[in-house]
């Protein structure tokens, strides 16, 4: 069964509300694709629809060219975890995680390699009730790895683990990846997804914003700029704007320079024998790409210098 997962036109509303528009996108094998957007931008609804929880008004979702319900054994073709609270509280770990084996037709000793490739070995015996919820995400995630399926996907994965908690689950992601599998994480925080994803797919408000491989989006957003460090800042800028630069003070002794190369903006200077210390093209982070491609998709934004009222 080919690793991948399709949306095709996908739409979804909720009276007059609009929860999913005419959504598009590809995850494909081999790859960790980070579904981000703001919060309430669709994401969980459309995760949703994939698995087959929820009935799209309009378009298909495709596990590997079906859709899930006419999947045979769909734990083994898809691995997801929505919820990480979807457990009976007075459950043990082990025993939530070999009922689910039982369920599904697979052998009981593929749960105690979940349970150590989660990192759950010392809890395994332990009520889901007293977990944190950083423990409950990676019950969660030993769920979604039991039928060790071609497509995987969740749902806010790092939300309550620790600083470790977030390096083993990004290790772990590319490591499934590396495999062949499809991976498909949401998050609303460029953070999780730094140095994890190699693709994005990113919307707002229930529409395609941006389908995109990370590198290109860097790139994109990084732009022609170049960051400058002189001790004669005025005389830098002069000189820069009159070679048709946009320039601007980023600090008392920093420049930020944009529309030349970092080697026209060197010629310039020592041409007209301006020094600098330093000089470096800027690299846009994950989060400056982020927020420049969905600040007209925030539902919810907070006014600067507002009162409360």
């Amino acid at each position: 069964m080919e690793a991948t997962i399709e949306v095709r036109a996908l739409r979804k509303t909720y009276g007059p509300t609009v929860a999913v528009d005419d959504l598009s996108f590809t995850v494909a094998p081999g790859q960790v694709t980070g579904f981000v957007g703001p919060n309430g931008a669709g994401k969980s609804t459309t995760m949703r629809m994939i698995m087959g929880l929820d009935r799209p008004d309009g378009g298909s979702a495709l596990i590997g060219g079906k859709p899930y319900r006419s999947l045979r054994a769909p734990l083994c073709r898809i691995g997801a975890m929505l919820d990480a609270s979807a457990v009976h509280p007075a459950r043990r770990a082990r025993d939530h995680l070999r009922w689910l084996a039982q369920a599904n037709g697979l052998p009981a000793r593929r749960v105690d390699e979940v349970i150590d490739l989660a990192g759950l070995a010392s809890a395994a015996g332990r009520r889901a009730g007293g977990f944190s919820l950083g423990m409950r995400q990676r019950l969660g995630i030993a769920a979604a790895l039991l039928g060790d399926p071609p497509v995987l996907m969740f749902d806010e994965p790092v939300n309550g683990l620790d600083p470790e908690g977030i390096t083993w689950i990004r290790a772990l992601l590319r490591s499934l990846a590396a495999e062949g599998r499809a991976v498909l994480m949401s998050s609303h925080l460029m953070s999780e997804l730094e140095g994890g994803a190699d693709h994005l797919v990113v919307i707002g408000r229930g529409r395609l914003i941006a389908d995109t491989a990370v590198g290109e989006l860097l790139k994109a957003a990084s732009g022609d700029r170049v960051e400058l460090r002189t001790a004669q800042r005025q005389d830098a800028m002069a000189v820069l704007a009159r070679a048709g630069a946009t320039v601007s003070a980023s600090g008392p002794d920093e420049v930020t320079v944009a529309g030349l190369t970092a080697e026209r903006v060197i010629a310039a200077l020592n041409g007209a024998g301006v020094g600098f210390t330093g000089i470096s093209e800027h690299r846009a982070t994950l989060e400056e790409a982020y927020m420049e491609l969905t600040r007209d998709a925030v539902e919810f934004q907070g006014v600067a210098g507002r009162e409360a009222r």
